[in-house]
């Protein structure tokens, strides 16, 4: 017998009427993707906000070095990510990266930045001209700041898409997208002014075929009634 760390650590504890509600969702979801997939996936918007680094360190998973046998291990300073950052919001489905957008220096994410909501759609008109007479499917977490007015959506012909309550193994970008980016950054240094271009070439890196995925993690919520589902 021997004692092993958990290997994802639970967001929260998780009520009866969590459950439910993930049940609830995750059901409504996956009949819309089943009556379709590939139909779902053309029209399928995720997004939402990350803090990026003007330089991040490498993890000890990517320090690692070879060495022969009874040879030490090297010795390695510490480093810290920069103080340097920004927060980028990224728009992105099945294909690509759509937009990223960096907040401006001394605002704060709230209802008011979804005025970017404008420059997103403008952008989405001239990238996917198949859905210029057909509804999105936009989905966002349920964060406070995740307040734009529903009269927006409507003008832009978003159906916003329900997301249950402290539910990030089931939103594409916290298991899959940022930590994947991140990952790659490791050990790399981007000034600002680069951060946009190198995002930009990763994500389509990792990005190929991921959210075909979605309606896996759909069924694998519904079928574990509610619980969480480790990625």
């Amino acid at each position: 017998m021997k004692k092993l760390l958990a290997r994802w650590l639970l967001p929260r504890l998780l009520t009866v009427d969590h459950k439910h509600d993930r049940v609830m969702i995750s059901e409504q979801c996956l009949e819309m993707f089943q009556r379709n997939p590939d139909e779902f996936l053309c029209q399928f918007i995720t997004m939402d906000e990350t803090w990026i680094h003007y330089f991040t360190s490498e993890t000890k998973e990517q320090s690692k070095q070879w060495t022969w046998p009874g040879e030490p291990a090297s010795r390695k300073a510490k480093i810290v990510k920069s103080a340097g950052k920004v927060i980028a919001t990224v728009f992105w489905d099945a294909r690509d990266i759509i937009h990223i957008e960096y907040l401006p220096s001394k605002q704060t994410i709230n209802g008011d930045y979804y005025t970017v909501l404008n420059y997103f759609n403008n952008v989405l008109k001239k990238k996917h001209l198949h859905l210029t007479k057909k509804k999105v499917f936009f989905h966002q977490d349920n964060a406070r700041v995740h307040t734009t007015p529903m009269t927006k959506f409507n003008e832009f012909r978003y159906e916003l898409l329900l997301h249950p309550a402290y539910s990030p193994d089931s939103t594409p970008y916290d298991y899959f997208l940022f930590p994947n980016l991140k990952k790659w950054f490791g050990g790399k240094r981007a000034a600002h002014r680069r951060n946009r271009g190198l995002f930009w070439r990763i994500g389509q890196i990792i990005l190929f075929g991921r959210l075909e995925k979605i309606g896996e993690s759909l069924d694998q919520v519904y079928r574990a009634e509610g619980d969480y589902v480790e990625k």
